[in-house]
């Protein structure tokens, strides 16, 4: 049991390097990254040159807990890539490279990502 663990964790790194590694030759944008948990979604934008995180959301956030979005499904994720395009543009950033991590994009995090895009941001 505890090797399969190991192994699978050792996947979910190659996965994330890999694509972490394809986004950090493209050039110096803030990077959009994602993290799922069994119940909650977090969103946030990394400068990966400064290494500081630049602004974050996640269903655990005040906005969300306040519209009764706290738990993770398909509408807070949309909610949460609206909020974002909306706090990134006030900061002046409208170009992001897109990090999903070791998930495939598919639901949750394509939800996300085409309402940051359908709201403004550019990746």
């Amino acid at each position: 049991m505890e090797k399969m663990l190991i192994k699978r964790n050792a996947k979910r790194n190659s996965r994330t390097k890999r694509v972490r590694r394809a986004l950090k030759m493209r050039g110096s944008r803030p990077r959009l990254s994602i993290l799922k948990t069994n119940k909650h979604l977090f969103a946030q934008l990394i400068d990966d040159d400064k290494g500081v995180s630049l602004l974050g959301l996640g269903t655990r956030s005040k906005a969300l807990r306040e519209i009764e979005l706290g738990q993770k499904s398909k509408a807070s994720a949309e909610k949460i890539g609206e909020l974002l395009a909306a706090k990134a543009k006030a900061q002046g950033i409208e170009k992001v490279y897109f990090d999903r991590g070791p998930y495939k994009y598919h639901g949750i995090v394509s939800i996300l990502a085409e309402a940051a895009r359908k709201h403004g941001l550019i990746f």
